[in-house]
Parts: C-alpha cells; structure tokens; sequence
C-alpha cells in the first residue's frame, strides 16, 4: 500500500502545473506541507458536515482567532478552540444539516507558519420555517502552526460575498 501511496504521489507530482514562470523548484517537504494544510482546511468541512465534533476539534490549535464578523457582524475574537467547536455543535445539530465547499486553495508556507485561501460555498438546510435552505458564499482564511503534533489551525476567518435564502435557518440551532 505504501508503494502505491508513494506511486500515486510522484504521477501527481509529474502532472501538477508548475508556476506561471516554471523555474521555481519545489522541495518534497514543501509539497507535503502544502498538501497537509489544504487537507486540514478541506477536512474541517467533512468533519462539521458529519457533525463530528471531535475530529473538528482535533485540527485546532488550543487558541483560535476566529473572525466570522462579515457573516454574524461580531468582531474577530481570540477564543478557546473548544468553544468554537462547541458553537458550531450548538447550530448544527440534529435536524439542521449543512454542506460545506471550498476550492481554489492558495497556500503560502513560511518556515512553521501556513495560510491557506480559498474560495467557499455553504447551506445549512432545516425545515420548520418556510424555505429551509440559506446558502452563503465568500473566501476563507486558515492560518496554521506547525507543533511536534502536526499543523493545526491557529486563525480563521470567513469574508462573505452573498448570502441568500432564509435567515432563520442561518440562525435557529437544529433540535
């Protein structure tokens, strides 16, 4: 299986777009770095999806600066990963379902520090009150920290560009 695993990166690599100049060279550690960073990012949207709220937590540093402030019209605050967590758990739950899609990743990597960018889509869907879908769309921003336990998400941030549908799915906790 590793022989497969080592096999299916190199073809990627062989195949993967170089820089608009395509002189820049690109180490196997700085590709593994990026391709780690942009599966934390990618991974915290299957895990909110699944409602698994443990291996949500589990790609989060301690501390996060969270700013959702464009979407909720909050100021960004440094919080307790738990309690980030613990207030997406809170909203989707239940009968409210959500999906959750990013694309266009853009990754800078500077030593232990990572940020990744990247376009976004959302609904969480739940009936009970007229349309049951409220969509969202915008950019988001995922700064990591590499530790002795891997990247983990220090800061994130979503810049919403649309939003339509019902408002009171965006803001009635599931049951």
């Amino acid at each position: 299986m590793n022989a497969l695993r080592h096999a299916t990166f190199a073809a990627g690599l062989a195949l993967a777009p170089v820089d608009a100049g395509g002189t820049e060279s690109i180490s196997w550690q700085a590709l593994a770095d990026e391709r780690a960073v942009i599966r934390i990012a990618d991974a915290i949207d299957r895990a909110v999806d699944a409602q698994d709220w443990k291996l949500a937590r589990s790609y989060f540093a301690d501390r996060v600066t969270a700013d959702f402030s464009s979407l909720s019209g909050q100021p960004a605050a440094t919080i307790a990963s738990d309690d980030l967590i613990g207030a997406w758990a809170a909203n989707l739950k239940g009968s409210k379902t959500s999906l959750h899609l990013r694309t266009n990743h853009q990754t800078t990597i500077e030593g232990n520090k990572a940020t990744v960018l990247s376009n976004g889509y959302a609904w969480n869907k739940m009936e009970g009150n007229g349309d049951p879908l409220w969509e969202v769309w915008g950019t988001y921003e995922h700064r990591l920290s590499r530790s002795a336990q891997g990247w983990k998400v220090d800061g994130f941030r979503f810049r919403m560009t649309h939003e339509r549908g019902n408002p009171w799915v965006k803001t009635t906790p599931g049951q």
